[in-house]
């Protein structure tokens, strides 16, 4: 590790673009100390896979995996295969992992990690909450053991995009989300949907990939084919890549401290309410061309392929 990486804890569902912010925690780089897997996009022992075969590919097959909830709290499970494909990763043809996920189960690894190392480590979570509130449940020490917690979850003055009301991450597991939020985290920092909608990988920036052969151009090439060729969209979010970039770099985003609560039930399942004043920061604006320049040198493409507008000489 070098002295000015950060050390990170992963807590992922990985889908597509859980699979680029592993890519751009690694070409950040970051010091990944673990990565903690569960049911979300897709079922836990795809999640779990993905997260093997994407780290191998991007030559970070030191990288621990432990596998975590298959389901959450309370609800039934909700996936997004619709979005993420049936095994999370669309059609990519991204060789399977030869290693095997560690004995040692996802919450349970938080939980070690953040006490062998109390006042170290950011947990990036860019799944449902299931894993940390098991964790929490456990332990509850370990919201002050943690020195930052940053979740890719909510829709604050937005729609949701699984209802009117609700993020997907938050609607999966409301309860989880409920019990993390009032666990008394000291530094805790929502990505929503406010400024996720912001970020996108254009098409360009697959297309550019498809002619290069880095790891990452591989990475992104595949994980975003069905989205790209067979969809034919013009543009994905990188809802998950932020949250990560926020956790390494929290000056990309102005946050305002609130009080965030979570519906439970009904119909307004998985609504994130703010009032003011609290404990937590939730992201109300995105410096969306810092980012995206991140994301090009983490990457090593070509900067007018991720941010079109820019001109090459930049």
């Amino acid at each position: 590790m070098n002295n000015d990486q950060q050390s990170i804890l992963l807590d992922v569902d990985t889908g597509v673009d859980d699979a680029l912010a592993l890519g751009l925690a690694v070409f950040w780089p970051a010091d990944i100390v673990s990565v903690s897997t569960l049911a979300g996009n897709v079922q836990a022992n795809f999640t779990t896979a993905n997260s093997l075969a994407v780290l191998d590919l991007l030559g970070a097959n030191e990288v621990p995996v432990c596998r975590g909830a298959s389901r959450p709290l309370v609800k039934q499970p909700t996936m997004a295969p619709q979005v993420h494909g049936e095994k999370g990763l669309g059609t990519a043809n991204i060789p399977a992992s030869t290693r095997s996920e560690m004995r040692e189960k996802g919450p349970a690894s938080i939980v070690r990690n953040a006490r062998e190392r109390k006042g170290e480590l950011t947990l990036v979570c860019t799944g449902p909450l299931t894993n940390l509130a098991i964790a929490l449940n456990v332990e509850p020490d370990l919201a002050k053991w943690l020195r930052k917690l940053v979740i890719m979850g909510g829709a604050y003055a937005v729609p949701g995009n699984v209802t009117q009301h609700a993020e997907f991450n938050i609607y999966v597991d409301p309860d989880a989300a409920e019990q993390v939020l009032a666990a008394g985290f000291a530094d805790i920092t929502l990505v929503g949907l406010d400024v996720s909608h912001q970020c996108v990988l254009q098409r360009s920036a697959w297309e550019t990939a498809q002619r290069l052969t880095s790891p990452t151009a591989v990475l992104v090439s595949e994980v975003c084919r069905e989205a790209f060729e067979e969809k034919e969209r013009d543009s994905i979010y990188l809802h998950d890549p932020l949250a990560l970039a926020v956790a390494l770099d929290p000056a990309l985003v102005e946050t305002e401290d609130v009080t965030v609560t979570v519906t439970t039930n009904g119909e307004e399942r998985g609504r994130t309410m703010t009032s003011s004043g609290g404990p937590h920061k939730v992201a109300r604006s995105v410096k969306v061309e810092q980012f995206l320049v991140r994301l090009a040198e983490s990457y090593g493409l070509p900067l007018e392929a991720i941010l079109p507008t820019v001109d090459s000489a930049l």
